[in-house]
C-alpha cells in the first residue's frame, strides 16, 4: 500500500471538486511517475481503446502519450460524484512534432479506494484538429 491520498471517499462537494483539481494539477505536470501515484498498484483503467493494469502499465502508457502529445495542458471539471465514485468532463490541447495542434473532448469515471487513490479509470475521448489560434488553453 503506497499510504493514503486524500481527499478519501465518501465524497462531497467539495472534496469531490478538490480530487478533481488534484488530478488536474498531476496530469499538468506531463510527469508519468508522480500521476501513477495516484492509482492502486493494480489499478484498471480503459482510456479510448487501449485497456490497461497496474502502475508500471500507466507509467508506460503516459510516457509514450506525452511523447507524442507536445505541449499538452489539460483541464479537468468536476461533472457528478458518489461515495467513492467521481465523473468528469475534460479537455486538453496538445500539438504533435510536425506543429499541428488538437483539442481532445472526453469524460471519465473514476472509482476510489478507502484510501484515496483511483483503482479503476474510464475514459472516452474525440480529437479535433485545431488550428493554433483556436488554442483557448494557455500554456504555462
Amino acid at each position: 500500500m503506497s499510504g493514503t491520498r486524500p481527499p478519501v471517499p465518501p465524497f462531497t462537494e467539495e472534496t469531490a471538486r478538490q480530487k478533481v483539481q488534484a488530478a488536474e494539477d498531476a496530469w499538468n505536470t506531463r510527469d508519468p511517475h508522480r500521476v501513477a501515484l495516484a492509482y492502486t498498484e493494480d489499478s484498471e483503467w480503459r482510456n479510448r481503446d487501449v485497456f490497461l493494469t497496474g502502475r508500471p502499465a500507466i507509467v508506460d502508457f503516459l510516457t509514450a502519450k506525452w511523447r507524442r502529445e507536445l505541449g499538452y495542458r489539460l483541464r479537468k471539471e468536476l461533472w457528478a460524484y458518489t461515495g467513492d465514485r467521481i465523473a468528469v468532463r475534460f479537455e486538453y490541447e496538445y500539438h504533435d512534432e510536425d506543429g499541428r495542434w488538437f483539442r481532445a473532448y472526453g469524460n471519465e469515471n473514476w472509482e476510489f479506494d478507502a484510501y484515496g487513490l483511483m483503482r479503476r479509470r474510464f475514459a472516452s475521448i474525440n480529437d479535433l484538429a485545431i488550428t493554433a489560434d483556436e488554442r483557448r488553453i494557455a500554456l504555462p
